[in-house]
């Protein structure tokens, strides 16, 4: 079955964003948005250093050749500019469970939508085409601004793994874990996405 999930990868599109695959020609575009005045404190890579955005562009190809990822680029429908990046990652099929995570959006798409637009369609498409069982998301405990994102499309805070991952300026990261399941989807879908679903 993971075969097929990587043999069939769409395109997922809605009114706001399309996520498509993360393509070795994005890079520049990529570099040039990750280098316009973000912080990158709560992110393991330092993607305004182009050495960094580097082994980070190689490391989300390599996870997808080896089919251990999706990574998308988000693109603004609106202008049809590439806003940032996410992924779908950290399957496990006989558990029916995947991660959405590894997101930034450039400086300009922070707060218009399209973050939320993104998460819903990958929420849909784990939930409704994949049929998995769980969808989680980790994100960094001192992060406010992404745990309170997470907390607006109705995913549960469950718990802090201490000292989780190695973080730029070699700082030790706590992360916090949260979820949505599947019996708890359609509600979620009603109640945080009313005008997407």
């Amino acid at each position: 079955m993971l075969g097929n999930i990587f043999s069939q990868v769409p395109v997922l599109t809605d009114r706001r964003v399309e996520l498509r695959i993360l393509r070795q020609e994005d890079f520049r575009d990529l570099c040039r948005l990750a280098a316009i005045d973000l912080d990158w404190t709560y992110y393991s890579h330092d993607l305004s250093i182009e050495s960094e955005a580097v082994v980070w562009l190689k490391n989300r190809l390599s996870a997808y050749d080896a089919r251990q990822a999706l990574p998308f680029v988000i693109i603004d429908q609106t202008t049809h500019e590439l806003a940032g990046s996410t992924s779908l990652a950290n399957f496990s099929l006989p558990d029916r469970r995947v991660e959405i995570g590894w997101t930034w959006l450039g400086k300009a798409f922070q707060g218009t939508g399209l973050n939320k637009h993104a998460k819903y369609l990958l929420l849909q498409y784990a939930f409704e085409t994949w049929n998995m069982e769980r969808v989680e998301f980790k994100t960094d405990v001192l992060n406010q601004q992404s745990r309170k994102a997470l907390k607006n499309i109705g995913a549960t805070e469950e718990g802090v793994l201490r000292s989780h991952t190695l973080m730029i300026n070699k700082r030790r990261r706590d992360s916090i874990f949260y979820s949505i399941l599947r019996r708890e989807w359609p509600e979620v879908k009603k109640n945080y996405f009313p005008d997407l679903g």
